[in-house]
């Protein structure tokens, strides 16, 4: 039976159609809320996304976003608007991982679409949603950011760069808006997603499982993370950054 912890709030996720966002997308609509969120291509996970949403009876808005555009998200927020009057959740997890690059190899252009993309959308997501936010209960915001923002990568220093500076806004942005909208991150280890299996290499994959847990997280483990935080069971955490991770880094 569902519990409904979000019955009938409104949350809006960037980068829902698979991965992560997809997931946390399906468990706020198991438990009651109504979903918007944006994708940057791919129409068919879109309407797969949708149609799992709409199957908890609950009201799901699908719409194509470059998370870096100020144009896009604006006319996002205004669809929102329009469509839904308030929002109670925020969750910016759009995001890219890049492509691997030494510092002094890596094209300006990777760096900025990176830092644009990852970084700069989080700002402007923030900044176009914060108005429509209900502070009643108490709003919230989570930003998925990374394990690697605390640890590094060799040749993947523009996503950490970026997932680093995310955790610093979290921090500033949840002392701007608390107590009325509580902002918090989440920053997963390595996770077992569609991006990581097709993307990487076999190898790759099985090196992400030298962790004290030796294996990688599942989707399902972080959106139980977010769903923590977007109900009332997370209205005491403000500017915290949770790391479920399997032991790959203690923050």
């Amino acid at each position: 039976m569902r519990s409904c912890r979000l019955k009938d709030r409104v949350a809006v996720v960037t980068g829902g159609s698979r991965g992560i966002g997809q997931g946390i997308c399906v468990a706020f609509a198991e438990e009651g809320a109504h979903i918007i969120f944006s994708y940057a291509s791919n129409h068919e996970a879109a309407g797969r996304t949708a149609a799992q949403v709409r199957s908890f009876n609950v009201r799901c808005l699908a719409v194509q976003a470059d998370a870096g555009s100020e144009a896009d998200v604006e006319h996002l927020a205004q669809r929102v608007q329009k469509e839904f009057g308030r929002i109670n959740i925020l969750v910016n997890n759009a995001g890219t991982i890049g492509k691997e690059f030494a510092v002094r190899d890596m094209p300006a252009e990777e760096w900025d679409h990176l830092i644009s993309v990852d970084l700069r959308g989080v700002f402007l997501s923030a900044k176009y949603f914060i108005p429509l936010i209900d502070k009643r209960p108490p709003g919230k915001i989570i930003n998925i950011t990374s394990e690697l923002s605390k640890k590094g990568r060799a040749n993947f220093a523009h996503y950490c760069a970026a997932k680093g500076g995310i955790n610093s806004f979290t921090r500033s942005l949840a002392l701007e808006l608390a107590p009325h909208i509580l902002v918090n991150a989440i920053a997963p280890g390595p996770v077992e997603t569609d991006m990581l299996t097709a993307d990487m290499d076999p190898e790759w994959v099985e090196k992400e499982k030298e962790i004290p847990l030796k294996r990688l997280g599942t989707v399902a483990e972080i959106a139980s993370v977010a769903l923590m935080l977007a109900s009332d069971e997370g209205n005491f955490f403000c500017g915290q950054i949770i790391s479920p991770n399997g032991g790959a880094v203690f923050f």
